[in-house]
């Protein structure tokens, strides 16, 4: 399957460390309109003010990439057994 060019400029990236509960990244910053998220283990996340990542929120197999809408302010938790988490600010 293809993989999807939406167009939007990288920022930066920050690792998100997983080891068997939820973590949260850093609040997003301003002009940020969304994140990349891809993981090197299986994992779950979920994104909000004060998120926390459960078995039970979305699902993201390792290796896959998620392009996600976020707002300023947001975060994205996450959880696995072991592993981390990428999270790529992307600008339009």
């Amino acid at each position: 399957m293809a993989k999807m060019n939406y167009g939007l400029k990288p920022k930066s990236t920050s690792k998100v460390a997983m080891s068997g509960s939820s973590v949260q990244s850093a609040a997003i910053g301003a002009n940020i309109q969304y994140v990349r998220l891809v993981a090197d283990a299986n994992c779950h996340y979920e994104i909000g003010v004060n998120p926390t990542a459960t078995t039970s929120t979305v699902y993201l197999p390792v290796g896959e990439i998620e392009t996600i809408k976020i707002s300023e302010g947001e975060k994205v938790a996450a959880i696995c057994a072991s592993g981390n988490l990428y999270v790529t600010s992307l600008t339009e």
